[in-house]
């Protein structure tokens, strides 16, 4: 409930204030309509001169004054020529020659273009901010004697936390029960549940699997791998792709030149022309000037990459600059992790091979009797098994370390472990098991072999249509680099079509691998991995994709895009919304250049009057920040 009522608080102000930041333009516009009105109709014969003058000044101040401001605070920054100083010099110079519709018309625009933006801005912000919400948001912590739920940014280093089943754990900590079992998949790379003890350390984003767990906290909220993603996508922005930093550079060169040639425009044609009027010249270069500012230009290309990045949020993708949009797009070979990247990292019995003296029913209840009393995550497993009937019980069971578990059930001598267990107890092993791949449990009672189960890390859903993404994008070369045994990870391999596999590998061995495909021509490398063993191949790729759902702290801070939801169908995804973004700000540019250079000829030559130059700009950055916004409106299959 508590989370619930805070989002309720939150909701109504804000929308108050998104009314508030309107009313200026409201306000001007409807005095603008009423100004045209009154002059074209010519109803109140008193509206000329002093009165007219001063109705459209009070139209002009609540849109204009705050651009007028920001050219000024630009220039005492030292940045002379910025777009806010086009529109002050165009439409003050607008009212000097007489023209005052258009002057309030031209700043009206600009304002109503300027809010469109933060807009579209903030809605990809909540996009981002709302994928963010699936973060743990309450922790249970030990105050005054009884549990309280609080947010976990209000949790103090030491204090006593509790995590129930399922739960994610909210914060890094200290293990205060005598025992636990985390799914830690992401953290670790490892595709076993982590079973630990007493006093060892447990990290935000694990998922606590059994049996109710204390914690005593180690870090504050912000240093968690959750809150650092926050931020990380806070500063996505800040990380400007090269088309963005490219026309930054070329607004800078551009709007000087353009103030220059202005002044040309009024000045220069006295020397040429015979019947010079300098309000003719005047308005022509007001003209140019409005069209020439630069401000769809500036607005409409960040907005497209705001507008990817909003997109690829709502969708569970986290890039973490405007540049891995780009760099995404470029990608030709994909190089992937197993365990948590295509597998779910949990284990599941994949098949139960029984001896003929037992069905496997009552096979599966000797093995299931044993394991009832063991830790181990092959147990967990095991135990999910359903078998018909009832329950058998075992006694005197204890274990032997690194082998399995010894005990009796109905009487009846059991062992449960690996092949050691069963030749040191003299118990002959069928040749079959030699060939298994995965994870294999014996079972011998009375001195008789019994049987196996063996236990597999299963496929993750998407793990097949993921694989058929990559390809149909058009990504030529797909390949797998695990720490798992080679066996299993080419018979993952085949079973996923992937074009080339290896098995074994140790984080510096994956390393070279990525390396030695980089040194290829042509080639840039994208990774996907989950776990702190993938950091450095992350790092060194050309794009670093990191399945962020669990995913640890070291992964998140040096992929360079985060798979939020875990599921790796999603890359092919990221692929089409960089390739979209980059389509749909190249639209812009095109766009933006074509209308402006047409007009800015009809200006020179007289033939565009003030309200085409503000269609060239302002209706083309309109046009440009729709085209923006449909990025997030675009479903992605």
């Amino acid at each position: 409930m508590h989370s619930h009522d805070d989002g309720h608080n939150h909701s109504s102000p804000e929308s108050v204030s998104n009314f508030k930041t309107y009313i200026p333009a409201i306000f001007s516009f409807v005095l603008l309509i009423v100004g045209i009105a009154i002059d074209y109709f010519e109803v109140l014969p008193f509206f000329k001169n002093g009165i007219r003058v001063v109705w459209y000044t009070i139209a002009y101040i609540p849109v204009g004054l705050p651009v007028i401001k920001e050219g000024w605070n630009s220039i005492k920054n030292g940045d002379f020529f910025t777009e806010f100083l086009l529109m002050s010099i165009a439409t003050l110079g607008a009212f000097a020659i007489g023209e005052y519709p258009e002057g309030v018309a031209v700043m009206l625009f600009y304002a109503v273009g300027e809010l469109f933006q933060s807009a579209a801005v903030n809605r990809a912000k909540r996009n981002i901010k709302a994928l963010l919400d699936v973060r743990p948001n309450e922790a249970l912590v030990y105050r005054n004697g009884d549990f309280v739920s609080l947010n976990p940014e209000q949790v103090k280093i030491g204090e006593k936390i509790q995590i129930r089943v399922g739960e994610k754990v909210p914060l890094d900590g200290t293990l205060l029960s005598e025992k636990g079992s985390f799914n830690t998949a992401a953290l670790t790379g490892e595709s076993k549940p982590d079973t630990i003890q007493k006093g060892a350390s447990v990290f935000a984003g694990s998922i606590n699997l059994d049996g109710v767990v204390e914690i005593e906290t180690q870090k504050k909220f912000k240093d968690s791998s959750i809150a650092r993603i926050l931020d990380m996508v806070q500063n996505a922005t800040a990380r400007k792709s090269k088309t963005e930093l490219f026309i930054r550079k070329f607004a800078r060169i551009y709007t000087p030149i353009v103030v220059f040639l202005a002044i040309g425009v009024t000045l220069l044609p006295y020397f040429f022309v015979t019947d010079y009027e300098f309000r003719d010249w005047l308005y022509r270069a007001l003209i140019f000037l409005v069209i020439s500012c630069p401000c769809a230009l500036v607005i409409s290309i960040p907005l497209g990459y705001f507008g990817g990045l909003g997109a690829a949020s709502r969708n569970g993708i986290l890039f973490k600059g405007a540049s891995f949009l780009d760099a995404m797009t470029k990608v030709n070979t994909v190089v992937m992790d197993k365990t948590g990247t295509v597998t779910k990292g949990v284990f599941k019995i994949k098949e139960v091979v029984s001896n003929d003296a037992f069905a496997n029913v009552e096979f599966m209840k000797y093995l299931m009797a044993m394991e009832e009393q063991s830790t181990h995550p092959i147990a967990k497993a095991i135990l999910e098994y359903k078998a018909e009937g009832e329950d058998f019980k075992a006694t005197d069971v204890f274990e032997i370390a690194g082998k399995g578990l010894k005990g009796t059930v109905n009487n009846k001598a059991v062992l449960v472990g690996n092949k050691a267990l069963m030749t040191s107890n003299g118990i002959e092993v069928t040749s079959d098991t030699e060939t298994i791949v995965e994870s294999i449990v014996m079972v011998g009672i009375d001195g008789m072999f019994a049987g196996y189960v063996t236990i597999a890390d299963e496929l993750k859903e998407d793990a097949h249509d993921a694989i058929k993404g990559i390809r149909a994008s058009g990504i030529s070369k797909i390949i797998m680099l695990s720490g798992d045994k080679d066996s299993i990870t080419q018979e993952v391999a085949k079973e996923l079509g992937i074009d080339w596999a290896k098995g074994g590998l140790l984080p510096e061995d994956k390393l070279n691998e990525v390396e030695q495909l980089k040194k290829q021509p042509n080639t840039k490398v994208a990774f996907i991995g989950d776990g702190i063993n993938d950091a450095p191949v992350l790092a060194t790729s050309d794009v670093g994709i990191a399945m962020g759902g669990l995913g640890s702290d070291v992964a998140i801070e040096t992929a360079d895009i985060i798979i939020q939801t875990d599921q790796p169908s999603k890359i092919s995804r990221a692929i089409k919304i960089g390739r979209s973004t980059r389509r749909i700000v190249w639209q812009n540019i095109a766009l933006a250049f074509g209308v402006k250079i047409i007009v800015l000829i009809l200006g020179a030559g007289g033939l565009a009057t003030m309200w085409e130059a503000v269609f060239a700009d302002v209706g083309v950055a309109l046009l440009a920040i729709l085209n923006a916004v449909r990025l997030q409106k675009m479903k992605w299959n």
